[in-house]
């Protein structure tokens, strides 16, 4: 009964959206509030910005983006600044078509569906809300009943600018119906709607020979032909092209390229004047925003046509990378798995990191930065600090290739090695030895790589391999140093009363003789080698830990084991090294004893519990990491 309830409510909540008053009171509410009158490039915007934009390290980060796109936030900003803010502004970028340009499953249809939906659920709130002469096949803006030579009186009156003819329809219903009474025309809100066209467009190139110009911009109603006896009757028209339903919305282009070209030529003056020619009459009126993808190929093979030089001035490209950032690539198959049926499997941790370190390898480029591979760059780019390279080298080397991410391996290829892993049968859990196993066997079945490519590809698996490697042993460091956690924290309280001593110039007490001591230097640079704290940079390194701890002294706050990440990884790492053998004996034995078994217990216990591993991947991840060890 819930679910028929909860359908009732969403039905009234639609009904009560609903609003239908005479012109004069359609003016009326325009006075009060003349948002309803913006355009739709002024509409999508805002539709964007009401989702919230929060700054990101000096980047604008739009909020509506977030839930479906991932690592795109370079790109996203520059749509939205360039593209979007410009054209609701009423720059000349509104007279030109949107181009989102890049590699296949990179985004650009995720994108434009997301603008569809969004419009959709915009035009559904008061700050969104979209209002139409009732009947009109087109949605018409009301203020286009307003003559021309009254316009620039009523705009001023209002707040608003008014663009555009009344279409043929509209004209003939203005005559016929209201008897030329402009103030009692009827005008209703309308909610925009892909399904129901209304405001939302879509045209997608098919073949040439079947394909109608109508598809477009609409078609004679033949069976009313004999009834109103001309062509260039409006009443004889079917007003229902793809153009025409777009109209106060967004008109979506798939795989435009592909489109014969007599159906492009009606946007060269939809986006310059406004309008485009429809059947035996005069131009008509349309704002709407255009939008179009398409692959790099197809784009290149475009622009080398001088016949289109013309449609290629109205366009503005954006390029649609793949994402470069690992943590975000994860994300995006965390989504695209938790969208199928197979959640029951369970996925071991790192196993889609290591999928994305593969995935982001493939797609940067051998920087000119001495001292920087591609390891590296990949841990910069996803926020990681580099001992050596600062701020300034990460913007450089994202300003070094323009085409950067625009080749490599696909999300779509990754996600269908990752399934092809899941869908084997018995599989209770997969790890990221699975999913690498299955990206190495499907390059042999992957129809576009080259020999050459594919040998890099295996490289970068091999690299893969070996990152998660490291995740591993330090997985299993954390879950035995938890073990000796009181040994973790002697340790690090060890470290600060050392490194005191040795900024202030200072002598140390031994805790048992009370003897003086000159800090231990050998103890320090064993804890700060584990992080690659260079001889270089110890005094720097030293002296920012204790400018934390009187940071937080000041603020009356407790300087612990947790407070400095850095130098708890440089603990854990150093205890573990000294561990060492106990955890090479302990996950490798094949009778371990009571003791052991204890340890091993715990350890596994706190994987399930902290770790997100199950039962199975944790002893697996065990007598891995006893195998590594022992090598």
């Amino acid at each position: 009964m819930d679910i028929f309830k909860r359908i009732s409510e969403y039905q009234t909540e639609s009904e009560k959206l609903g609003w239908t008053g005479s012109f004069r009171e359609y003016i009326e509410l325009l006075r009060e509030d003349p948002t309803p009158a913006m355009t739709a490039h002024a509409r999508v915007y805002e539709m964007i910005e009401s989702f919230g934009v929060e700054d990101n390290n000096g980047r604008k980060r739009y909020k509506f983006f977030e839930q479906e796109i991932f690592g795109l936030d370079r790109a996203v900003e520059k749509l939205v600044e360039e593209y979007f803010h410009s054209a609701a502004r009423r720059l000349d970028v509104r007279k030109r078509i949107l181009l989102l340009m890049g590699p296949v499953s990179g985004g650009k249809s995720t994108i434009v569906t997301m603008l569809k939906k969004g419009l959709e659920r915009f035009s559904r709130t008061e700050q969104g809300a979209v209002y139409a002469i009732k009947g009109c096949p087109m949605h018409e803006e009301p203020l286009h009943l307003i003559p021309h030579e009254l316009r620039p009186e009523i705009e001023k009156e209002l707040g608003v600018r008014i663009e555009g003819n009344l279409c043929p329809s509209c004209q003939m219903r203005l005559r016929v119906e209201y008897d030329g009474d402009i103030e009692n025309v009827i005008v209703e809100r309308v909610l925009v709607s892909e399904e129901n066209r209304v405001g939302i467009g879509t045209f997608s190139p098919s073949d040439p020979k079947s394909q109608d110009i109508a598809d477009l911009t609409g078609s004679i109603d033949f069976s009313t032909i004999t009834e109103f006896g001309s062509e260039s009757d409006p009443r004889a028209y079917r007003f229902d092209g793809e153009l025409n339903k777009a109209n106060r919305g967004l008109m979506e282009f798939q795989e435009m390229l592909k489109c014969d070209e007599k159906f492009l030529w009606n946007l060269l003056s939809l986006t310059q004047e406004g309008n485009f020619k429809a059947g035996r009459f005069a131009l008509i009126s349309a704002d709407e925003l255009i939008i179009a993808h398409t692959n790099e190929s197809e784009y290149k093979s475009f622009i080398s046509n001088k016949k289109n030089e013309a449609l290629q001035s109205r366009m503005i490209v954006m390029p649609i990378p793949y994402n470069l950032k690992v943590s975000e690539e994860e994300k995006i198959y965390t989504k695209l798995i938790g969208q199928s049926d197979m959640k029951h499997i369970h996925i071991s941790p790192h196993s889609l990191k290591s999928a994305a370190i593969f995935s982001i390898l493939t797609r940067l480029k051998e920087t000119k930065k001495q001292g920087m591979d591609l390891v590296k760059k990949m841990r910069m780019y996803d926020g990681e600090e580099i001992e050596g390279f600062k701020e300034a080298d990460l913007k450089e080397m994202q300003n070094e290739y323009i085409e950067e991410g625009m080749s490599g391996i696909d999300p779509r290829y990754v996600i269908n090695r990752i399934s092809s892993a899941l869908i084997k049968q018995d599989m209770q859990c997969i790890n990221a030895l699975d999913v690498l196993r299955a990206l190495k066997d499907g390059l042999d079945q992957h129809p576009s790589i080259t020999k050459e490519e594919r040998e890099r590809y295996l490289n970068f698996i091999s690299v893969a391999r070996k990152e998660y490697d490291g995740l591993a042993k330090k997985e299993i460091q954390k879950a035995f140093v938890y073990s000796f956690e009181e040994s973790a924290r002697t340790l690090f309280e060890n470290y600060l009363d050392n490194i005191e001593s040795y900024c202030n110039w200072a002598k140390i007490k031994d805790p048992l003789t009370g003897e003086e001591m000159d800090p231990d230097e050998r103890l320090m640079r064993s804890i700060e080698e584990q992080i690659g704290v260079s001889e270089n940079a110890k005094k720097a390194f030293r002296e920012e830990i204790l400018i934390r701890i009187s940071s937080y002294s000041r603020k009356g706050k407790k300087f612990d084991f947790t407070s400095h990440e850095r130098l708890r990884e440089a603990v854990e790492k150093k205890l573990f090294a000294d561990l060492k053998d106990i955890v090479k004996i302990t996950t490798s034995t094949k009778t371990p004893d009571e003791s052991q078994l204890k340890r091993i217990n715990e350890v596994t216990k706190r994987l399930i519990d902290e770790h997100g591993y199950c039962p199975v991947c944790a002893n697996e991840l065990l007598r891995y990491v006893g195998s590594l060890l022992n090598r």
